[in-house]
């Protein structure tokens, strides 16, 4: 987390108290209460506490830190498994599941019952949980927790109801998967080998019973030693002692000869007529020695498949086993078929992999066509049937992490045409070389839901790069990629340009800003630049434009009015323009100090730019005497002006990039003019220099000591804890901080007071608490704005909040949401018409043009880490205030529409998820439903319209929620069945010759042999069985609706009835052979009724 060490600056900032600000309201914290008003606003509020319910919808990408797999070959359906005890459920495009292990303890193993609707998951807490498959959120039906034995190895039978359990101690342990119960049959380790034998033979490392005969069991341990044990007399077949450790077997489908993968990196296969040594030993990637001795030793293989093909040779897959003299060489899965040797190097280590074959039965032939990898940090399916093995195109979005997810932004009820012109473009750079089959994993049912509406949700990534996604419909599937630190010259060797700002990654995005309706696109790095895109469909040659800003403020002190001198507001000249740095530009000042040069170097000729997004702009803040500028901490574009703005803790630049020219770049203090609370000077140029990371501090006088007076003794740093109590006023540390911009919004409102109409504004947040209006006066001709300049004025408006600004939002005095105004789309690069000429259109929200009468007003909502206020604009009269927390602060807040209205909506350090009316600000939801633990989750949550945020839940995936009751109770409709009904295949007919001379295979009844009437019940004090919350009791009980009820007992009659079908026509067809069968022996008694012996 080093390298973003700066991403949330913002975030560590002091927390004002109310200085020379609006009186705060003197009610109890949590209370909105209404200031009086020059006249009454009535707003009919519609929304109430019973609109809103927080739950989790989906979870995309990559399942962090894997740790195990499986397949269903009937259901078509995979499960991961994770240390974190999660689990992921995958079919077809749409049907994705995520599950959690309440214990939170890493799964070792899965195990479908296949085709059954059913899963067995064996987690490192020595628990076996039963998932119930057969609705839409899985849940736990049994549970049953191993006390005294390690859980290593299980194995279920396909049709089987038991469920073997191999141990740490070498014993194996039987489970009824029906009652989660165990069985009294136990296979005793000193049982299973010989009594001769002086050493414990290790954990049991494998389970499987022979595919000829499913009464013997072979096991596997640790050591070396594998044992078949006949399940029904009690006694080992055979055992073998082999001299290197055993890490995986895999029996040929004929039950004859079977294959065990060792930690030397070779493979034995085994006959069963002759088990006293290895029909074959291989070291598939060892160096033969000239004197005939043993290969050279290689490393480990962990898992061999041995598979075989009607087509011909049988099929060998493994992973490891390559050579120790190649340290440098990438994990890698070799595939041995016949002859041929091909290595699959992987990009991350193996986990887990496993053969997709045709069959679900061990003794048939496996005809495999696939062989799923899971990878540390990748998911992939490589294809068998074609000769150069290609991988198959995944469709589910596992590259969420191809490099860190920096930021998030999530974008709701999109513009329909934006998604489709996303993906044409995006789809001209896929990559190439797939196999042209249908991806393998195609089990479940996934159909549209009926509230679906375009969403986009864009991850900036450590690398530079951003990636849309299109998110509509609670899928994940990429659009198009943008690679930012391609407007920039690669570093030469030996240049150390950037690398005193950050050590790695310069080119980290910290934030985006995008109008989906002008297509405008605009990008902050974390190299304290800024680039902005628009989007083409055609490819164009140009050079980027490159804007320098020098941007720094130093505070001396902070002084009482007495203490002013006449010119306490004048400020360096310097910070005025950009242009008049000390020294020569780009370049080192005769003490050799870097000034005036930026941190990276925009490419200074034409470039050609492929369709899509293309860079037009780049704006960059320069160092200053020998510091590096400061990171960008706030952000905002908007089309109709042609204004970007951005802020750090040094102050604030507006720029118009219509004219590629800067039109403001002041210090925060500047901004306040004569109307600063805290009344600071500049400091004198080079007086003293800054501290470290640009923190600068406020000397203890009359001001500050009034501001530490008030400070909380609980009061603590943010770096040492987000979930920890912070004051409402500036702690020792927060003291050194500069007053940095943390927000900012372009929109029409009032400026001053005294305005009679509304015009193009620019809101300023600070991180105190202060609120600052700068008027903007803007040409409207279109030919005008390309030539006139546009006019940037401090208005000298202040007003105060408690906390760092966060968010602004804008109302009309009936309540709705006013939006900002945008220049609608024109592709610049689109051949000119001359009967057509292309000009600026532009979709203006006034707050006069959505009044009934002109000149009424508007309302304006701030929200700040501690609290929210509504103003009645231009009086900026105070409506309502209210006190969010006390004890924690608001990380991230923003106004949405929901449910045909507007609240705010805050995600607060210590976890909570709230709503606020508006513009009353009364509390609607208040959930602790997520504890800030890492500080991943403040810097990529962030909310939506329609009820809807998301975070990054971990490094590789991304949680969608929901807070509205109406997206919570159609969710259930959204998502997908994991389970559908198919006829299990038939075992093939093997003939009457095969099965007479001993090749079918053989059944037996383990009931019979495991059942309590046969073995009798287990030790109580080995495992202690846990009701699940999932089971039918459970489910009828949670459920509680005469509608959940009617769906599951039509269900489970379709069911019956489907089974009883079945057996209905079985039972004709035996009733139909026993009357030939009766006939045909009546006809050859009849024959042979009257002769003689001699006549046969």
């Amino acid at each position: 987390m080093k390298k973003f060490r700066k991403v949330l600056d913002g975030l560590t900032t002091s927390s004002p108290v109310n200085v020379g600000g609006v009186p705060l309201c003197s009610s109890a914290a949590g209370t909105p209460t209404a200031a009086p008003t020059p006249r009454d606003i009535e707003v009919a509020e519609t929304l109430v506490s019973e609109n809103f319910q927080i739950c989790k919808t989906v979870r995309h990408g990559f399942p962090y830190q894997p740790t195990a797999l499986a397949f269903d070959p009937v259901q078509k359906i995979l499960a991961i498994g994770s240390r974190t005890g999660g689990l992921r459920i995958l079919g077809r495009p749409g049907v994705d599941c995520y599950c959690q292990h309440e214990s939170g303890a890493a799964v070792l193993q899965l195990q479908f019952l296949i085709n059954e609707g059913a899963l067995v998951t064996a987690c490192a807490d020595d628990t076996l949980h039963l998932w119930n498959l057969r609705q839409k959120r899985p849940a736990i039906l049994h549970s049953l927790k191993f006390n005294r034995e390690c859980i290593t190895f299980c194995h279920l039978p396909f049709q089987s109801k038991w469920l073997y359990v191999g141990t740490e101690r070498g014993n194996t342990h039987i489970v009824n998967v029906e009652s989660f119960v165990l069985s009294g049959y136990v296979i005793m380790w000193n049982k299973a080998i010989e009594l001769s034998t002086k050493t414990h033979p290790g954990p049991v490392v494998h389970l499987s019973d022979c595919p000829r005969d499913e009464g013997k069991l072979l096991i596997g341990f640790e050591s070396g030693t594998v044992v078949q044990w006949d399940l029904r007399t009690k006694k080992a077949d055979f055992r073998i002692y082999y001299d290197e450790a055993i890490h995986s077997v895999s029996w040929h489908h004929e039950g004859k000869q079977f294959m065990c993968s060792h930690s030397d990196g070779s493979l034995t296969t085994w006959n069963l007529r002759n088990t006293s040594r290895p029909f074959q030993v291989v070291f598939p990637h060892g160096k033969a020695q000239r004197d005939g001795r043993k290969p050279e030793s290689c490393k480990p293989i962990l898992k061999v498949e041995y598979k075989t093909s009607k087509s011909g040779e049988p099929f060998v897959i493994f992973s490891g086993g390559l050579s120790y003299d190649k340290a440098s060489r990438r994990p890698a899965l070799t595939i041995m078929h016949g002859k041929a040797i091909t290595v699959l190097e992987m990009d991350h280590p193996i986990v887990e992999f496993l053969v997709l074959c045709e069959t679900p039965y061990a003794n048939e032939v496996q005809e495999p066509y696939a062989v799923a990898v899971l990878l540390e940090k990748d998911f992939i399916v490589v294809d068998l049937t074609q000769s150069n093995y290609p991988i198959f195109e995944n469709p589910y979005p596992m590259d969420i992490h191809e490099s860190p997810v920096t930021c998030t932004a999530y974008f709701a009820d999109c513009p329909p045409e934006i998604i489709p012109a996303l993906y044409s473009i995006g789809a001209k750079h896929k990559k190439q070389g797939y196999s042209h089959k249908e991806w393998p994993v195609s089990g479940g049912t996934w159909t549209l839901g009926a509230q679906t509406y375009p969403e986009i949700i864009i991850t900036g990534h450590a690398d530079g790069s951003i990636k849309f996604w299109d998110a509509s419909a609670i899928t994940l599937q990429m659009l198009y990629k943008l690679k930012t630190s391609k407007a920039f010259e690669k570093p030469k060797a030996g240049e150390v340009r950037a690398v005193e700002l950050v050590e790695e990654d310069p080119f980290a995005v910290q934030m985006v800003s995008w109008c989906p309706h002008s297509r405008l696109f605009c990008v902050v790095g974390i190299s304290a630049h800024l680039i902005l895109y628009r989007f083409s469909k055609y490819d164009v040659t140009t050079e980027i434009a490159a804007l320098e800003v020098r941007l720094q403020c130093d505070i001396e002190e902070t002084i009482s009015p007495s203490e002013a001198e006449p010119n306490a507001g004048l400020t360096d000249p310097n910070l005025q323009s950009p242009q008049h740095p000390p020294g020569s530009p780009g370049c080192a000042t005769p003490e050799g100090i870097r000034d005036s040069i930026p941190c990276l170097r925009v490419k200074n000729r034409p470039v050609r730019m492929p369709p899509g997004y293309q860079a037009e702009l780049v704006v960059q803040l320069l160092w200053v005497d020998g510091e590096p500028p400061q990171q960008i901490t706030s952000l905002d574009i908007n089309s109709a002006y042609g204004l970007l703005a951005l802020g750090n803790c040094n102050g604030l630049a507006v720029v118009d990039y219509i004219q590629k020219t800067v039109l403001l770049c002041m210090s925060t203090l500047e901004l306040y003019g004569s109307s600063d609370p805290y009344q600071r000077l500049t400091r004198s140029p080079r007086k003293s220099r800054q501290f470290a990371a640009g923190l600068t501090e406020l000397s203890d006088n009359q001001v500050s000591l009034e501001l530490e007076r008030s400070r909380s003794p609980t009061s603590e740093s943010r770096e040492n804890s987000f979930s920890r109590s912070r004051s409402s006023s500036v702690s020792s540390i927060d003291r050194e901080t500069k007053e940095a911009v943390t927000t900012l919004r372009f929109m029409e409102s009032y400026a001053r007071k005294v305005d009679a109409v509304s015009s193009p504004c620019l809101w300023v947040g600070t991180s105190l608490g202060v609120v600052l209006v700068i008027a903007l006066s803007i040409p409207m001709d279109e030919e005008e704005r390309q030539e006139e300049p546009v006019t940037v004025m401090p208005s000298g408006t202040v007003l105060m909040l408690k906390g760092s600004v966060l968010t602004f939002g804008s109302l009309d005095c009936s309540g709705g949401l006013i939006s900002n105004p945008y220049e609608v789309w024109r592709d610049p690069h689109a051949p000119e018409d001359p009967d057509c000429p292309r000009r600026r259109k532009l979709v203006n929200f006034s707050p006069s043009s959505s009044q009934d009468a002109a000149g009424e007003g508007h309302l304006v909502v701030v929200c700040s880490e501690k609290q929210a206020k509504v103003f009645l604009m231009p009086a900026q009269t105070r409506l309502y205030v209210h006190h969010i927390t006390e004890s924690s602060f608001v990380l991230r807040a923003d106004v949405v529409s929901v449910c045909n209205s507007v609240c705010l909506a805050c995600f607060c350090a210590n976890g909570h998820v709230m709503t606020l009316s508006l513009p009353s600000l009364r509390p609607l939801l208040d959930v602790n439903y997520l504890p800030l633990t890492d500080m991943r989750i403040a810097r990529t949550f962030c909310f939506a319209d329609g009820g809807q945020a998301l975070y990054l839940s971990s490094p590789t995936e991304i949680q969608r929620i929901s807070y509205t009751q109406e997206m919570c109770d159609s969710l259930q409709d959204m998502l997908g069945e994991l389970f559908t009904p198919v006829e299990t295949p038939e075992a093939q007919n093997k003939g009457f010759l095969k099965g007479f001379f001993g090749g079918n295979a053989q059944t037996f009844d383990r009931e019979e042999l495991f059942g309590e009437a046969a073995a009798g019940k287990a030790s109580r004090s080995l495992a202690q069985h846990i009701p699940g919350q999932g089971s039918i009791e459970g489910m009828k009980a949670a459920a509680g609706g005469v509608v959940g009820d009617l769906a599951r007992a039509r269900l489970a009659a379709e069911e019956r009835g489907q089974r009883l079908g079945e057996l209905e026509e079985r039972t004709a067809l035996m009733m139909s052979s026993a009357e030939m069968f009766s006939k045909h022996a009546h006809e050859l008694m009849l024959k042979y009724k009257d002769k003689k012996w001699y006549q046969f």
